[in-house]
């Protein structure tokens, strides 16, 4: 497993193909600070930070590390949320949007992660660009990408010995067990 990379596909996979109302999906650099020089990007969008915590070493070179994921889920909008507002409906759908992201990872776990529940949320400074949440989650990462890759292989030609004599190469292909 490539720990970071295989970890942040399955997540943004999940995102993009459950939540069909968000309208971009991305590794979060503080995009939303930047609207003027960044690659535009339409919205809802959902940006995603990943945060080792602590490890445990495994041995072999293997980790269960103790990881934190930040969801910022970024809206712009020009509705307002006050009571009879006229366009109340579009801007509660912001909140609608950061229960929907809470429902699809909090007690759940999947191929390169386990364990993932809800530690936080909270607004989020945007420099007045919009609407700016960050959803953090805590999930178990079982870690081996730094042990060594073994790959399988046939092997041919065996000579067994035991006690000085030797024991010739048997055909595989033709062996049989009596039972």
């Amino acid at each position: 497993m490539q720990y970071w990379s295989e970890l942040y596909l399955e997540i943004s996979k999940q995102i993009t193909d459950n939540l069909p109302e968000i309208q971009w999906c991305d590794l979060w650099h503080e995009q939303v600070s930047y609207l003027t020089s960044e690659l535009p990007f339409p919205t809802p969008a959902v940006f995603i930070s990943l945060n080792m915590l602590n490890t445990e070493d495994k041995g072999l070179k293997g980790q269960l590390c103790n990881t934190q994921i930040d969801f910022y889920l970024f809206f712009e909008t020009f509705s307002d949320s006050y009571s009879g507002s006229i366009n109340r409906d579009s801007a509660l759908n912001f909140l609608n949007q950061l229960t929907e992201i809470h429902k699809l990872f909090h007690g759940t776990s999947g191929t390169n992660f386990s364990e993932m529940r809800r530690v936080d949320m909270k607004r989020e400074d945007s420099g007045d660009s919009g609407n700016l949440y960050r959803i953090s989650f805590q999930c178990t990462v079982d870690d081996m990408s730094a042990m060594e890759e073994y790959n399988d292989t046939d092997v041919e030609d065996i000579v067994i010995t035991r006690d000085g004599s030797t024991i010739e190469p048997v055909d595989t292909s033709t062996f049989i067990v009596e039972i």
